[in-house]
């Protein structure tokens, strides 16, 4: 896996897109890799929440063109799609554990939707997110049509989608893009942080409510109310609901194990 980093630290399965000389752009050997480091992340029961960033100044420029148009690779844009980027999307929004997405620098294209398809989005502040699809004919990919809107809007979405505009950190914030962001010397800290911390909760949990927002994008009120039912039946029969109502009532810390 030479083009990501893949380590474990503390529950945290940390994934670092490692291209810097092309701003982490893809290819199909990093979109393979990161597939991989997934799948690693999602068999393995002590990884409890999963940490997405990029090496150096930028966190996905999206991908590497040299590649898309090289002819003798073979490799079409409906493959790259369906090969590359669509099983990314797929596994973070179908991984039932926390998924936080810091994102270094730069984000542009499909490194812009796979950031924002996480479960947390954090930002460094010198950080910038670009739908830049539209400066080369092409539409936004990676699940960017489905998820935009629904954070920011249907109005905002559409004009930062065709007019390709640069979203700062602080403008992502501010209009619901990403959750929060932080100071540049700070932000490795405290992204991380916020991983560590899911990765301490009670993750059954947390992936319960994964399941539950998902569905919510297209249920019904009343079969989104019905599905509450069944997952908080479900939570209630972990171990960690246990362990959390009884440090409640003993007045004591919980030490929750993702059980």
């Amino acid at each position: 896996m030479e083009n990501i980093f893949f380590e474990k630290v503390d529950g945290v399965g940390k994934i670092t897109l490692n291209r810097p000389k092309v701003y982490n752009s893809f290819n199909r050997a990093m979109a393979l890799s990161v597939q991989s480091a997934l799948d690693d992340c999602k068999a393995d029961a002590s990884v409890r929440a999963i940490y997405l960033t990029g090496e150096g100044k930028a966190f996905c420029a999206g991908q590497d063109l040299a590649e898309a148009i090289d002819d003798s690779n073979g490799l079409e844009l409906t493959t790259i799609i369906d090969e590359h980027y669509n099983p990314i999307i797929r596994r973070l929004r179908e991984i039932e554990k926390p998924i936080v997405a810091a994102v270094n620098g730069v984000a542009a294209g499909a490194g812009a939707n796979i950031a924002l398809a996480c479960d947390v989005v954090v930002a460094a502040e010198s950080a910038s997110f670009i739908q830049a699809f539209s400066k080369i004919g092409l539409i936004p990919d990676s699940g960017g049509t489905y998820t935009l809107p629904r954070l920011i809007g249907w109005q905002k979405a559409s004009a930062i989608m065709m007019l390709g505009d640069k979203v700062s950190a602080a403008d992502a914030e501010r209009m619901g893009m990403i959750y929060k962001y932080f100071a540049d010397e700070a932000f490795a800290e405290e992204s991380w942080k916020l991983a560590a911390k899911l990765a301490k909760m009670p993750t059954v949990g947390l992936g319960l409510t994964k399941r539950a927002l998902n569905a919510s994008l297209s249920n019904t009120l009343h079969a989104q109310l019905q599905l509450e039912d069944e997952l908080q039946t479900a939570a209630s029969e972990t171990d960690d609901y246990n362990e959390g109502v009884s440090a409640f009532l003993e007045k004591r810390k919980a030490k929750f194990e993702g059980k």
